[in-house]
């Protein structure tokens, strides 16, 4: 696995790199300070996953982050930081970030990379306790109906939210796994949205 590290504290990005190089099935190519270097260096290095602080000089990894998923869909990106902020949390979700790891996580950063690099999603017990609060906040609720939504896809998208893979899903529903990734393309295509993430995150927001 071919990680970059993305950090403003140069030591930080020193002591990762030796944490994970330790590690024999990763290998860190490349570290930057800001978002600018992310961007930049993602293009160059093309990184299976991107590990990427948030507050950073001159641009932060959100800016980044969104600026590199708009350019590569399929972006792995698993932010650490130190800040447990509610405004941040939300935004990392929303641009279709893999993971957000709080630094104090120490022993668990390797297993949270290899987890995203298998296509994951992975956050810290604080920021899980965190989210039912957060994404009821200020969201306006819309009717499934108004996007063409149906009961099947609607029963699929409750059983994403609850955490299923595609085989439960189609276990419960008695469907093939091909028909739920059918529904789930159709569904994402419908909500305009990019990956399962997402449709949970709308489901908790409409909820």
């Amino acid at each position: 696995m071919k990680v970059l590290i993305i950090d403003d504290d140069k030591l930080v990005c020193s002591s990762l790199k030796i944490i994970l190089d330790s590690d024999d099935d990763i290998s860190v190519i490349g570290t930057g300070n800001d978002g600018k270097d992310a961007i930049k260096l993602y293009e160059e290095l093309k990184p299976d996953v991107l590990l990427m602080d948030i507050r950073m000089e001159t641009m932060t990894g959100l800016e980044a982050g969104e600026i590199i998923l708009k350019e590569d869909k399929l972006a792995k990106i698993l932010y650490l930081t130190t800040f447990l902020d509610d405004d941040y949390i939300i935004k990392a979700l929303n641009i279709g970030a893999k993971g957000y790891m709080l630094k104090q996580d120490f022993d668990s950063i390797v297993p949270a990379l290899h987890a995203v690099h298998k296509g994951q999603n992975v956050y810290g017990n604080e920021i899980i306790t965190k989210l039912p609060n957060l994404l009821h906040q200020n969201n306006p609720v819309k009717t499934y109906s108004s996007y063409g939504i149906t009961d099947k896809e609607y029963e699929i998208i409750c059983k994403i939210a609850d955490g299923l893979s595609n085989k439960e899903i189609a276990d419960i529903l008695f469907l093939s796994e091909g028909t739920v990734r059918n529904y789930i393309s159709q569904i994402l295509e419908k909500l305009n949205l990019r990956d399962r993430t997402q449709i949970a995150i709308f489901y908790y927001k409409n909820k």
